[in-house]
């Protein structure tokens, strides 16, 4: 029977026939999903005009309006029928003799109704009043009755909406995120709401009232996919249920995916949370711009005035090719995705950091334009993705802004098994994908407490890569994360560090609260499966990041505890003296510097550009120095650690890796000595100075005519403070038994331009001499151990230790 020969069965037959038709309608297999909404919303139609029509016979100035979802068109099998009718204040007797003889007959058939009897002005003035009448109106589509009295209606409905709009889009905002704290976020719930949760239906009706508006528009690729997939689970759902619901419950849903003709219960679920992911993508998209429209409303014809009418347009540069515009992260002018394959990541970290979006029009011109990055990836590829897993809370919406491009995908190829995968555990809150960032984001809170935080947030965000796998995902992401760790261009050593941690990440956990921890058997085993200190220490803190983002019911402080004592006693089984490592010999290159600083009396440098890349002649995965070579010769003198580093700062110059020590002249020449610097340095944004540059600023800086601290403070009172993440606090340490010769002091901070500039003047101020040093930025962390001495060049007594330690740790604190 065609949608035709239904439709004219329900007209004959009256409201017994219309029920009939219905019942084969919603039980015709072949037809499904828009088709059969459309033609049950026809079919409806079609009865109640002929209801309406019976019943209206001799009465003019009334009409029978459909309004909401009913009004869209979009019946599922249990909907509501949304229904106004529309009168124009005449007989009101007589429109209430008709609402009842429309009224009952839907009641009669067991149909759930919402019904209103209005006026047109009376329809105003409550949508006026009431946010979800008005959403509901906005879709308001004409039955039956008099048309132009449907047609004035939604006209003035319109312009209403339209005038009103910088009122009423806050208020439906608030409304959007009011129910999404009732209902949680439709892309990782085990049990969703289709309608209600963050993500469904109703907020695709949301952005539906936001582009009536005329203020702003949801970005449209993908969005009526997503809506028509979550119509066709909801109108499957009803029909497994016989109710109407919403909640997509754990027992309904292999029946809903059999009737989708879908494999399981999880690609249903998978299928659903794809969909929710585009729809609160393009919510929080489309929110971001009704707020910038607003304010620029609000804002930009006072700023014009005071101008003289110029227009405004603020550009602050984060890095390269990256600047901040309005609130957003976007491209420079002149940046140019197509020859700079690393330009995503950089904008990604460069927004993380900032605590700002990555624009729509950014993401989607990277997406369209940049070229793969090679493999391996060049370092600083490697770095910007360590920066982006390291800055905390904000890193979640810029990662999920590159994985609405697709760009995450093409980044890393594994990360497609992961995504949207559904986790059926009660301990889990997350779906796998968003439980491996949730992790990296908890584990850039740990990165004070490890000498390697670049291993320990790539180790995060892999974790769990091998639940994408048939077996035991911890075997089958070891594999995996060898294989990326060589692809993101890290060296065997760490690619070895890291797919141990994804191997055992689940060793510790298991092993404190399964095992008795007084079996020397026990502990030996943990201490043969880690390894080395080091490993044991990246790994307690990705077991505690894992837990922390699995859910509540995963870690306790009796866990911790727990966990805790089994790394100490780990730790001792791993303990043992380490000889300290002798000084590597000079080049001759560095000699040469060495001895003409000293002749000179001043400073000398050499810049020498690095390869971003591998040789030929090394080995896959060989380590990658980032940006060029530095190296400064000075004669032994006080201040020569914070003049460099200030100068350094002051040409805005990133230090990524450094190293200082006192270089003993040969014999023929003197015997006096000369300080070392050897630094690799990068560009923040633009070229690099001139070396005579550098050395003419780092001669006044010595000899104290350059105030590197005041313009550095002038340039920091220039910039405004970005709301960006609070990263961890510093932590300052010292290192017990690391050297026969010296004191060795830790410092793990957040890097910062002129970071070494303070480390060096609080040192200089406590009067200790530093004998060597050992920088090193991985990510956005610092991580630099400092050997020092007293004057005479003996270690520090340890009272005197531990008190530098602290002012350092207070200096850099404040």
């Amino acid at each position: 029977m065609t949608g035709t020969d239904v439709r004219k069965d329900a007209q004959d037959s009256g409201p017994s026939g219309y029920a009939a038709a219905r019942l084969r309608l919603l039980t015709e297999g072949a037809r499904s999903g828009p088709p059969r909404r459309a033609a049950l919303a026809e079919l409806t139609d079609d009865w109640l005009t002929g209801l309406f029509t019976a019943a209206a016979e001799g009465l003019s100035g009334v009409s029978l309006v459909a309004v909401g979802g009913y009004g869209r068109g979009e019946l599922s099998p249990r909907s509501d029928l949304d229904l106004l009718l529309l009168h124009d204040g005449g007989d009101t007797k007589a429109v209430a003799a008709l609402a009842d003889r429309i009224w009952y007959p839907i009641w009669d058939l067991g149909l759930a109704l919402d019904h209103s009897v209005r006026t047109p002005s009376e329809a105003r003035k409550t949508a006026g009043d009431d946010l979800k009448v008005q959403l509901g109106l906005l879709d308001a589509r004409h039955l039956a009755g008099d048309l132009g009295l449907t047609s004035a209606m939604r006209t003035a409905v319109l312009a209403d909406w339209r005038n009103q709009a910088p009122k009423r889009l806050p208020e439906l905002q608030e409304l959007c995120a009011e129910r999404a704290a009732r209902h949680g976020e439709l892309q990782y719930l085990l049990e969703p709401d289709l309608k209600e949760a963050r993500g469904g239906l109703r907020d695709a009706t949301a952005l539906r009232a936001v582009a009536a508006s005329w203020l702003a528009d949801a970005p449209r690729e993908g969005l009526a996919d997503a809506r028509r997939r979550l119509l066709d689970v909801r109108d499957a759902l009803h029909l497994a249920t016989g109710r109407a619901t919403d909640r997509l419950a754990l027992q309904e849903q292999d029946q809903v995916a059999a009737d989708l003709g879908l494999l399981d219960a999880d690609t249903l679920l998978r299928q659903v949370y794809e969909a929710a992911r585009v729809i609160s993508y393009a919510s929080d998209v489309t929110w971001r711009e009704v707020g910038r429209v607003l304010r620029s409303r609000a804002v930009r014809p006072r700023l014009r005035a005071m101008l003289g009418g110029k227009p405004v347009s603020e550009r602050s540069p984060l890095a390269e090719g990256v600047v901040e515009h309005d609130g957003e992260v976007v491209l420079a002018r002149a940046a140019r995705p197509e020859r700079d394959p690393v330009l995503p990541l950089r904008a990604a970290a460069a927004a993380a950091q900032a605590g700002l979006p990555l624009s729509l029009h950014a993401v989607r011109r990277l997406s369209a334009t940049v070229r793969p990055l090679p493999t391996p990836w060049p370092a600083e590829a490697r770095e910007q993705l360590v920066t982006l897993l390291g800055s905390g809370r904000p890193t979640v919406d810029v990662w999920e802004a590159l994985e609405a491009e697709g760009l995450i995908t093409r980044l890393l190829p594994d990360w497609e098994r992961v995504r949207c995968r559904p986790q059926r555990n009660a301990v889990h809150v997350w779906t796998v994908d968003r439980h491996l960032i949730e992790t990296a984001v908890r584990a850039s809170e740990l990165t004070r407490r490890v000498g390697r935080p670049d291993l320990l947030l790539v180790a995060a965000l892999l974790h769990d890569i091998g639940k994408g796998w048939p077996g035991d995902h911890s075997v089958a992401g070891e594999i995996i994360a060898k294989d990326v760790a060589a692809r993101i261009g890290f060296d065997r050593a760490d690619a070895a560090v890291l797919s141990a941690l994804v191997r055992h990440h689940l060793l510790l956990i298991e092993t404190a609260t399964r095992r008795d921890l007084e079996d020397p058997a026990t502990v030996r085993a943990v201490a043969d499966a880690v390894g080395t200190p080091s490993t044991l220490e990246l790994l307690h803190a990705l077991t505690e990041a894992d837990a922390l983002a699995t859910g509540p019911a995963a870690w306790s402080s009796w866990r911790g505890n727990l966990v805790t004592d089994l790394v100490k006693r780990v730790a001792a089984v791993l303990a043992g003296d380490a000889p300290d490592e002798p000084e590597p010999a000079a080049t001759a290159e560095q000699e040469r510097l060495a001895i003409e600083a000293f002749r000179t009396g001043g400073p000398v440098l050499a810049l020498r550009a690095q390869a971003e890349s591998a040789t030929d002649e090394e080995p896959p995965g060989a380590p990658e120095p980032l940006g060029v070579e530095l190296l400064i010769a000075v004669p032994d003198q006080p201040g020569v650690l914070p003049a460099a580093a200030g100068v350094l700062a002051v040409h805005r110059l990133t230090v990524r890796t450094a190293e200082l020590r006192a270089l003993r002249l040969p014999d023929d020449v003197d015997d006096g000595s000369v300080l070392l610097l050897n630094w690799r340095v990068a560009a923040e944004y633009g070229s690099l100075p001139q070396a005579a540059r550098l050395r003419a600023d780092l001669v006044r800086a010595l000899d104290g005519s350059l105030d590197v601290a005041g313009r550095l403070a002038e340039r920091d009172a220039a910039y405004p403070r970005r709301r960006g993440w609070v990263a961890p606090p510093p932590r300052v340490t010292v290192a017990p038994a690391a050297s026969r010769h010296a004191t060795v002091i830790e410092v793990r901070a957040q890097d910062a331009p002129g970071l070494l500039f303070r480390i060096g003047t609080a040192l200089e101020k406590a009067g200790v001499r530093v004998r060597s040093m050992h920088v090193s930025t991985l990510g956005s962390n610092a991580v630099d151990a400092f050997y020092v001495t007293t004057g005479t060049g003996v270690q520090l007594p340890a009272e005197d230790a531990g008190s530098l330690a602290r002012v350092l740790e207070e200096t850099l604190r404040a």
